[in-house]
């Protein structure tokens, strides 16, 4: 009886195309994928309401992504196709993996930077130099855009406003307005580098567009971040920060430090350039030079600290002989605990939703609607602006699964759309996400939310200049 009414309950849930289909059941049209739909924007929208509810966004994606993957599950069993709900369901988890690592090496730099007190020091330059919040915002944003297309746009925008922070210690509204430029600059920037995000590194890793070719971006990525940053610089009071004028003496191995993240993001570059491995893998053994410097700095501070003592007691040195009674050993897992796990495990929420989404058939689906029904300029452009919600790594990965006939130009259309579309909200890029982190409180999806409309006008100034400067790219096909 009961397996009869598992057969009935069967023929309810599923489409008859889906039970026919060879390889991967398409789901899109029955009552699991259209609960999963629901399931997962009701999850957003608990994402979106974090500043009202004070509920962390990893929660809802969490119990989110558990419950599509159980239901893809349970249809899979039901079918007796369990191996391919698996095989899909690690081949998500690969993908988090990568990302994850590669975040958390970068917030473990960070950590360790503000550890050893760098982030002070360039404050406190900063403050000396005199520079008003005008000079702040654009300073801030023109290095995100400068330093992401060789950090990567995640890398650069959690450096970015782990400074901002330190200037502007407590002025809530400026650290919001810049961790927006921030993220427009460094996402704009990464468009134009195949190592300045992950969806450029992976048109590149297909070989449809070559490194060089990449740099005809250049442009439009700029428009896409000047566009929007000279509106916002309006908004911004031309005062100077009420930052106290302080000396900031660097705690050992802070610029060695910095030297070993810059190894770490040249091993990363390495890895992927000549010998084809994931950029994961240069900076996990990034950690482990800062592992490996952090034991020399433990082994060695009894003699520094020693050496330090003597010349502040021939000094007469009262203060400094104080603060190096408190000095405590460098510890790298310290820095590796302090990362921000609510953003790591909201990352895992989304890329195993997303995955499940996909493996269901919505994203499939909606990549052939587009680009069946519409000509490829409307598909890319549309692609870009549902990569602020949709992340854009699985758009990219429908796109390039389905590779579709599309001339040079368009490649790079969808490249620079789908790496700035995800700037129109704070949850569209893993910089915004990151930086809602980082700047808790101060930045968030509402105070992102409010400069979307002057984001989309940089938006479409980047797309028009494209087609524009680059139309000739238009006529030619891969």
């Amino acid at each position: 009886m009961w397996k009869l009414l598992l057969v009935l309950l069967g023929l309810m849930l599923f489409s008859p195309d889906a039970m026919a289909a060879a390889g991967p059941l398409d789901l899109t049209t029955s009552t699991v994928g259209i609960v999963a739909i629901i399931i997962f924007t009701l999850a957003y929208m608990l994402v979106m309401a974090e500043e009202k509810i004070h509920m962390r966004k990893s929660k809802p994606v969490l119990v989110a992504a558990g419950l599509i993957w159980m239901m893809i599950g349970w249809v899979y069993v039901d079918q007796g196709l369990p191996e391919l709900a698996e095989d899909a369901f690690r081949h998500n988890l690969l993908e988090f993996a990568e990302l994850m690592l590669f975040l958390l090496v970068a917030m473990t730099y960070i950590n360790a930077l503000e550890e050893r007190r760098l982030f002070d020091g360039l404050r406190s330059w900063m403050v000396r130099k005199g520079f008003s919040y005008r000079q702040l915002f654009w300073l801030s944003g023109g290095l995100a855009f400068v330093i992401s297309p060789i950090a990567d746009n995640l890398t650069t925008a959690l450096l970015m406003c782990a400074v901002v922070m330190k200037v502007a210690d407590g002025d809530k509204k400026f650290i919001s307005l810049s961790c927006v430029g921030i993220v427009v600059a460094a996402n704009a920037g990464g468009a134009f580098s195949p190592f300045g995000d992950i969806t450029t590194l992976m048109v590149w890793q297909a070989g449809i567009v070559q490194f060089q070719e990449f740099l005809v971006l250049f442009v439009p990525s700029l428009l896409n971040y000047l566009v929007p940053a000279v509106i916002m610089s309006l908004f911004i009071e031309n005062r100077k920060p009420n930052a106290v004028y302080e000396q900031v003496e660097l705690k050992r191995g802070a610029l060695r430090i910095t030297f070993l993240f810059l190894a770490t993001i040249a091993t990363a570059v390495i890895c992927h350039t000549f010998l084809h491995l994931p950029p994961v893998l240069g900076m996990m053994m990034g950690l482990g030079y800062l592992q490996f410097f952090g034991y020399f700095l433990r082994m060695t501070l009894p003699g520094s600290l020693a050496r330090k003592r003597a010349m502040a007691e021939r000094a007469g040195d009262m203060e400094r002989l104080k603060r190096l009674g408190s000095v405590v050993p460098f510890d790298v897992f310290n820095r590796v605990q302090r990362a921000e796990w609510d953003t790591l495990l909201f990352f895992y929420g989304i890329v195993i939703c997303v995955g499940g989404l996909g493996f269901m058939g919505y994203l499939s689906l909606l990549s052939e609607t587009l680009y069946t029904d519409w000509s490829p300029t409307y598909a890319n452009v549309a692609l870009g602006l549902m990569s602020a919600v949709i992340d854009n790594i699985p758009v990219m990965f429908a796109v390039l699964s389905m590779q579709p006939e599309m001339s040079h130009g368009q490649w790079l259309l969808i490249t620079l759309t789908a790496g700035t579309g995800g700037s129109l909200l704070s949850i569209g890029s893993a910089a915004g996400v990151a930086l809602m982190g980082q700047a808790r409180g101060s930045y968030t999806f509402a105070s992102h939310l409010r400069w979307t409309p002057v984001i989309f006008l940089g938006y479409v100034a980047a797309v028009l200049s494209h087609l524009w400067l680059n139309d000739e790219l238009f006529l030619v096909f891969g």
